[in-house]
């Protein structure tokens, strides 16, 4: 049979809806949406430990049903007496769930379209379920299976290659994933009973051993088992996984965002001619007149020399910190300032991340004794002290080290829906809100505070156009490189950390649309006089990650009804 396909039971739905409580008087009371949250992030971390066969009917069915009995859950609770941070986390917590199922419902889709190719593992999945909660295993029989599938397979390979193959590279690595999901799990089970159970061990350990060398085979075939093969490599190197228009789109949805791919492309474009002109004003100074990328050059080359750069960002890094301090911008614990600390980051990671990552930890990219000569002046221009300058408070105070600090202290059950429209549109919030406070001591620094702007503006462009299948991973290397002012290794490393990094499809865009959408709510609540600047900054990081219109909803108490629908249009604000 196939994985324990599971049933719901009146016995399991009443089991939920008596394990926490509900109140009729949630307003007097203290907060009911925390715990709920804390509950279904429990819940979902318990299921997936238990149902381990990521691809498999058994796992969608599942989670699937987890999410809608907790929507469920949702639906009877006395919305409109509950508090107005509890509505908040209503909305969030209902986000959260359609998003949960709606992917769960793309990927059964696309597990759907390549099950074939386990259709023989029937019995390899019992084995997987049945060791769960220790069943005696029939050892013969289960080496007897193995050994079928292992004939199985070959057969199952042979079929394929006289059939038609998938009709993209995608669907190709999807089967494969597929089958090395069996091949894990089939592992597990396996040293569950090994060496444990002497007639397993006696009759089952050749078996298993061959049969995992041949599924290995098997996964490696259908990686290469599409048409098209020239269309896997355009010449970059770089594989990622365009979604398309409708996947796209509603990822976008996901994040309580009202506008459409084009429309931020759009917006991208007018934020990039804005650069540009500002890049011609600066480079005017430096003696260019409108030639930018020149200026840029000149910039790339003040470069500090081996084991100077990190007393230069520890320098910046405070610098930063004293800024803020004297413009009375925020509050900074002094434990913040205390506890972030630096490591560097290997050549292998600069392959994705080839200038700072941040957090508590700002990890700093710059050339090794190991790289080429070309890479390592690549990694020194692309990591000058204007451009750095620019992005250490990014990564480290005001940006991503408090925040993190802030975070796991404040609403800490909101980690749950951490959004990069947050987390990322935070800190480029900061280097816009700095750059309109002159944090700039020059030209140069102007340079690199404008090169980074104008990037994060080409990341909408490229990466939502390669998504709708408008530009290929080469064409996004030689618009950094031509219109931005890329190094080029930096370039292909700035696209690969895109597209094949383990960022979902809508980080690169967050950062500049997540600061866009801060920048909206300052000019609302700061520049309207309703807030104070420094408590408004104080509060966004009490409140803790959520999409930045729920976060405009908390902060302008204006709260949601049980039907809400995303409908803050920022950018008319910014026009």
């Amino acid at each position: 049979m196939k994985p324990g396909v599971y049933r719901r039971s009146n016995y399991f739905l009443l089991f939920i809806f008596l394990t926490l409580p509900l109140t009729g008087n949630a307003q007097s009371n203290s907060p009911v949406m925390p715990e709920y949250i804390r509950s279904f992030s429990a819940d979902w971390g318990a299921l997936e430990r238990v149902y381990t066969i990521q691809y498999s009917p058994e796992y969608y069915e599942r989670m699937d049903a987890l999410t809608e009995d907790w929507l469920q859950r949702l639906a009877a609770l006395p919305y409109g007496e509950l508090s107005g941070s509890d509505k908040i986390d209503y909305q969030l917590l209902k986000n959260e769930l359609r998003i949960r199922g709606n992917r769960l419902v793309q990927d059964r889709t696309r597990y759907q379209k390549v099950s074939h190719v386990v259709d023989f593992a029937e019995p390899l999945y019992q084995f997987i379920v049945d060791r769960r909660r220790g069943a005696a295993p029939d050892s013969r029989k289960v080496a007897e299976n193995m050994q079928e599938a292992i004939e199985m397979t070959t057969l199952k390979m042979d079929d394929l290659k006289g059939g038609t193959p998938f009709p993209s590279w995608q669907r190709a690595r999807l089967a494969e994933e597929v089958v090395n999901d069996l091949r894990k799990n089939l592992e597990w089970a396996f040293s569950f009973y090994h060496l444990y159970h002497p007639e397993f061990s006696w009759w089952v350990e050749k078996p298993h051993e061959d049969l995992q060398l041949k599924l290995g085979e098997y996964a490696d075939f259908l990686s290469e088992f599409f048409s098209n093969p020239e269309e896997l490599d355009d010449g970059s190197g770089i594989f990622g996984n365009p979604l398309g228009s409708e996947a796209l789109e509603n990822e976008i949805a996901s994040e309580m965002i009202p506008y459409t791919a084009q429309d931020l492309i759009d917006y991208a474009w007018v934020e990039f001619e804005w650069c540009r002109e500002q890049l011609k004003k600066a480079a005017d100074e430096m003696g260019f007149g409108e030639n930018y990328m020149e200026a840029i050059e000149q910039v790339k080359n003040t470069w500090v020399e081996p084991g100077e750069q990190p007393p230069l960002i520890g320098y910046f890094a405070e610098e930063a910190i004293e800024f803020l301090v004297e413009n009375d911008l925020l509050t900074i614990p002094e434990l913040a300032k205390e506890t972030w600390r630096m490591r560097m980051l290997s050549p292998e990671m600069q392959r994705f991340a080839p200038f700072f990552l941040g957090g508590e930890q700002v990890q700093i990219a710059f050339p090794t004794s190991t790289m080429e000569h070309d890479l390592k002046m690549m990694s020194l221009r692309g990591n000058n002290p204007h451009f750095s300058r620019a992005v250490v408070h990014h990564e480290l105070i005001p940006g991503h080290h408090l925040q993190q600090f802030k975070a796991s202290r404040y609403n800490v059950h909101r980690n749950a829906f951490r959004t990069p429209f947050w987390v990322e549109g935070w800190a480029l919030y900061w280097e816009m809100l700095l750059w309109e406070k002159n944090f700039a001591h020059n030209a140069e620094d102007k340079i690199g505070m404008l090169f980074w702007r104008i990037h994060r503006a080409a990341r909408i462009i490229f990466s939502l156009k390669y998504h709708l299948g408008e530009m290929t991973p080469a064409e996004c290397i030689d618009f950094l490189v031509e219109h931005v002012g890329h190094e080029r290794a930096n370039a292909e490393a700035e696209v690969r950390r895109s597209f094949e990094g383990r960022y979902g499809p809508l980080y690169q865009i967050s950062y500049m649309v997540g600061g866009l959408q801060m920048m909206a709510l300052r000019s609302e609540l700061v520049d309207s006089g309703k807030m104070d600047e420094k408590a408004f900054h104080d509060r966004i990081m009490r409140e803790n990650s959520m999409p930045v219109e729920m976060l405009r909803a908390l902060l302008l108490e204006e709260y949601p009804p049980r039907d809400h629908k995303t409908s803050w249009y920022f950018l008319d604000q910014l026009r």
